[in-house]
């Protein structure tokens, strides 16, 4: 490549609604967009997307908008061992973006059937934290929408609360083969993990996410070895840069499932680094967003599906805001699609 330039642009994304989790409830979110080109030819241009998730993306720190003006103002240079460490959203952004411009800037990253539209990839449905009745609704709404895999955020309300939401789900859809996933957000104190886990396990529970906070490692191997739910690592994944600590976490703690964020983990090549690890111990893994717009579900719907995993992702985020791009991505009932004749709309970048 000859004369590589790079700017980026911000934009806060607007909920449709309040996001409720068990670190506080979302109603904007940041996300810088780096845009890479040659300046022998500019009308190329490759997108990345930085997503930025407060209280969990370790790139919100001191450092990272000189980071990110380093990047833009000499991108030929980043490809240096080190630079990107402790900026995962960054990684994440700028090897979206190469890829896209080294595949003609036209958003297509990992060519496959889902970019020609003959497959579509299953994924959940998200149930935010809110009121008991809030939920319940939330729950009726996806359910009607054709979902049956349904994610809920705990760990925030009171447990009563919660228990309530999970016997509505049993007892009001008792026909239907729903599958429960739980999300934590490390919301339990190791203590009482157990007993919790005991109690919500009468409601056939898929699996919880990080169950207690992260960086309690024999704590945390006590629960996923006791646990009557299969346990997933999430947060406990996060900021770890080296395949031996990746090995170490795998090894000791040994959990069911690992949930692989990749704007969280360094990107694709990092995230690959997790399945490897991950398919040696028998651990399974699926993809979910970190609340990305559709820059950066796109790239993450692209990647997920050339990795043949039966199990069904997180990718549904798309619809959470007011200002997204309109993109070629379409959620159809259960399903994430990739409509080929549908057309990116992308004028607040250019």
């Amino acid at each position: 490549m000859g004369n590589l330039k790079a700017r980026n642009i911000y934009r806060k994304l607007i909920f449709e609604k309040p996001a409720g989790t068990s670190r506080g409830t979302l109603i904007t979110k940041d996300s810088y967009f780096l845009l890479l080109f040659d300046e022998d030819n500019p009308q190329t241009v490759g997108i990345g997307e930085c997503s930025l998730l407060p209280h969990l993306s370790p790139d919100i720190r001191p450092g990272f908008y000189e980071k990110l003006q380093y990047l833009c103002n000499s991108p030929q240079l980043v490809e240096q061992i080190g630079f990107f460490n402790g900026f995962p959203a960054l990684q994440m952004a700028y090897e979206t973006a190469m890829l896209d411009l080294s595949g003609g800037g036209n958003r297509i990253l990992f060519p496959s059937d889902f970019v020609k539209g003959k497959k579509s990839i299953p994924i959940n449905g998200l149930i935010w934290m809110s009121e008991p009745e809030e939920m319940k609704r939330q729950v009726d709404e996806k359910l009607m929408q054709g979902f049956r895999v349904l994610k809920l955020k705990i760990g925030a309300n009171r447990f009563e609360d919660e228990l309530d939401v999970l016997r509505y789900i049993r007892e009001t859809y008792a026909s239907l083969p729903i599958e429960i996933r739980l999300d934590a957000n490390g919301a339990f104190q190791p203590a009482e993990a157990l007993r919790k886990l005991e109690i919500l396990s009468k409601y056939d529970i898929h699996s919880i996410e990080q169950p207690i906070k992260p960086k309690q490692t024999l704590a945390l191997a006590d629960i996923c070895h006791k646990s009557p739910i299969p346990i997933a690592l999430d947060e406990e994944l996060i900021g770890i840069e080296n395949d031996d600590e990746r090995l170490r976490i795998l090894e000791e703690i040994h959990p069911q499932y690992i949930v692989l964020k990749p704007s969280l983990l360094g990107g694709f090549r990092a995230t690959k680094q997790w399945i490897e690890l991950a398919d040696k111990f028998q651990i399974h893994w699926w993809v979910t967003s970190a609340l990305e717009a559709n820059i950066g579900l796109n790239a993450l719907a692209q990647f997920a599906s050339t990795l043949d995993n039966p199990l069904v992702m997180g990718l549904g985020t798309g619809s959470l805001y007011l200002n997204n791009f309109d993109s070629p991505l379409t959620i159809i009932h259960d399903r994430l699609s990739f409509i080929p004749n549908k057309k990116w709309d992308l004028h607040d970048l250019f």
